[in-house]
């Protein structure tokens, strides 16, 4: 098929690397492994950091703009088989493609669609039904965590739902052989408020109960809140944390093959396509069982999961893979299988061309 993909919240070409980034780039590829040809539709992006209802109008003229221009520009030179819209949710619905799947009998798909009834409150809830009407008319929404997917068969329950894993393309990380420094700790994260902060403060407090251990952090990353994660860490003796700064893909690669353990608390972490990484790299993780962190990360098979917001249990589960090496060895050969394998670009294409046949190709 030929298909439009749009991401409303960040294109795939935005120029600020993240999570959401990646994945937009990740499904186009496992699209274009599974044989269709995948093109972006459009670069307009609907995020709303707040509900003035000027900025909402503002967003509709912009989005009825484009409509009339992908209308125009299809009907002079074809239109295509299936449009394609990856994580609408509430601050970025897509208020473009609905209406021209339906105008040209287009299918439309939803990956990582996300709905809330907490979030109807206000102009929030105009957003909302952009979301729901959206998920209703989808000849299927694929969901990456079961969260997700319970949240959407709630508040439609006609909605037709397929599960597909997060994944990664692990290339970059299996081309290099691990080679562990004993002791030595990473993460990979942005600085920012929020999620990230609230983990980088729970790391900090985790690792001071462990400073009678022999240990030293990586920290990869940046962001407009990086002094006050090296504020976190300040009380820490010289040598401890090695700050990296913002790292590209080959160069977090290098550092997490030469690393022993992935630490990172994953406060309101949707999934964290990060773990995946380390994991592909050879790395248990250790994180919270919390959100969708237990989508990507297996209890006790790929790395240890903690009781959200106990830092004494966060700082035990660290602590015992730094002195079990046995079980920080077995751990990591099954964290490699499994993000190498089960999580990899070809088994998504694969799972995803299955989900359009049996949806899409149904509908049209």
């Amino acid at each position: 098929m030929k298909i439009a993909f749009y991401s409303p919240l960040k294109s795939p070409n935005h120029p600020v690397p993240s999570g959401d980034r990646l994945m937009a780039r990740l499904l186009m590829a496992a699209l274009v492994t599974a044989g269709h040809t995948v093109e972006i539709a459009s670069e307009v992006r609907a995020f709303l950091p707040d509900t003035a209802a000027d900025a909402i109008a503002a967003r509709s003229v912009v989005a009825q703009a484009e409509r009339a221009r992908l209308s125009a520009l299809w009907r002079e030179h074809g239109a295509p088989d299936l449009w394609f819209c990856y994580h609408p949710y509430y601050k970025a619905p897509d208020l473009i493609g609905p209406a021209l799947a339906r105008e040209f009998g287009l299918g439309y798909v939803t990956a990582e669609a996300s709905y809330s009834n907490r979030r109807n409150t206000g102009l929030w809830q105009q957003m909302q039904q952009h979301v729901l009407d959206a998920v209703e008319q989808a000849s299927v929404n694929i969901c990456l965590t079961r969260r997700d997917s319970d949240g959407l068969a709630a508040a439609a329950p006609a909605a037709r739902l397929a599960m597909l894993p997060p994944f990664l393309d692990p290339a970059l990380f299996l081309e290099r052989s691990p080679e562990p420094r004993p002791g030595r700790l990473i993460t990979v994260a942005m600085m920012r408020s929020g999620d990230k902060m609230d983990s980088y403060a729970m790391l900090a407090q985790a690792l001071s109960r462990l400073t009678h251990l022999p240990w030293q952090l990586s920290v990869a990353g940046d962001g407009p809140r990086a002094a006050d994660v090296h504020s976190l860490f300040a009380g820490f003796d010289e040598g401890r944390i090695i700050w990296h700064g913002e790292q590209t893909a080959t160069e977090i690669a290098g550092l997490l093959s030469s690393a022993a353990l992935y630490v990172w608390p994953g406060c309101g972490e949707a999934y964290g396509l990060a773990y995946l990484e380390a994991q592909a790299a050879g790395l248990p993780v250790v994180a919270q069982e919390i959100a969708g962190v237990p989508e990507v990360v297996m209890q006790g098979r790929t790395g240890l999961l903690t009781p959200p917001g106990d830092i004494d249990a966060y700082a035990q589960a660290i602590g015992l893979l730094l002195t079990d090496g046995a079980e920080r060895t077995a751990l990591a050969g099954a964290a490699r299988t499994f993000a190498g394998g089960e999580r990899s670009l070809g088994t998504a294409a694969s799972r995803l061309g299955v989900i359009l046949d049996d949806y899409v190709q149904q509908v049209r």
